[in-house]
């Protein structure tokens, strides 16, 4: 069964971009470029989600 998790070896600040990268085995430079595009969409908007996501998904070594 696939879990969603922050990484712990894909991090640059709290490991969400990692942890969605690793869940959809994507390389993590694709979704964190996908993200930096996605934020001048957004206007910043998708900062809010990040840390949101940084409260809700578990670490990797919590679920282990």
């Amino acid at each position: 069964m696939k879990r969603l998790y922050r990484s712990r070896d894909e991090r640059m600040v709290a490991g969400i971009l990692g942890g969605v990268a690793k869940y959809f085995n994507i390389d993590p430079t694709i979704i964190r470029l996908a993200f930096v595009l996605g934020l001048f969409i957004s206007f910043g908007g998708l900062i809010f989600v990040y840390f949101m996501g940084a409260i809700i998904i578990p670490n990797e070594w919590e679920i282990r």
